[in-house]
């Protein structure tokens, strides 16, 4: 009979803590709509070559839309509070090109290899770090394009520390 009452005070026990948990679902990159708007220059995405960035905040089911990564990572340095972050994706420069990054490109931000320093330039001006997913990728643009490799904690500071260039100088269509 104890092991009976045993048995049933553990499945009671069990039932009861199955309604308690939640299930966390990690955010995912979005892809832009051709209405998507630069957080920095109020133009749209698709008015920009080269890669973008997005960041969603925690609490936040629209993401902020950069036309470049150089901003940002500018705004991931200087603007926000990591423990406000849900997500950060850029696009993979793997694929796609430079005019048209490919659609479902995006990667985590802080996994990426960056090139900096190279002849492309962020939209707006300034130097752009080109994200990767894969490092041989980035070795074989930085030998075509110039630069150097770096990851997301030097990209980070470098970036956002790099004045924009003069107008003229950026990469719009």
């Amino acid at each position: 009979m104890r092991t009976y009452h045993a048995a049933a005070l553990s499945l009671c026990l069990l039932v009861a803590g199955c309604g308690q948990s939640k299930v966390s679902v990690a955010p995912q990159p979005r892809e832009p709509d051709s209405n998507a708007i630069g957080y920095y220059c109020h133009m749209t995405l698709k008015e920009h070559v080269g890669p973008k960035g997005q960041i969603l905040l925690k609490g936040s089911t629209v993401p902020l839309w950069f036309t470049s990564v150089h901003d940002a990572l500018t705004y991931a340095e200087q603007d926000l509070d990591e423990s406000e972050l849900a997500g950060f994706w850029v696009n993979n420069m793997g694929q796609g090109s430079w005019e048209h990054p490919a659609p479902g490109s995006w990667i985590a931000a802080k996994s990426a290899f960056y090139v900096l320093a190279s002849s492309k330039a962020a939209a707006m001006g300034g130097n752009e770090g080109v994200p990767f997913k894969k490092r041989d990728e980035a070795e074989a643009f930085a030998r075509e394009f110039g630069g150097r490799i770096a990851d997301y904690g030097a990209a980070l500071k470098e970036v956002a520390e790099t004045p924009v260039a003069a107008p003229g100088e950026g990469a719009m269509r």
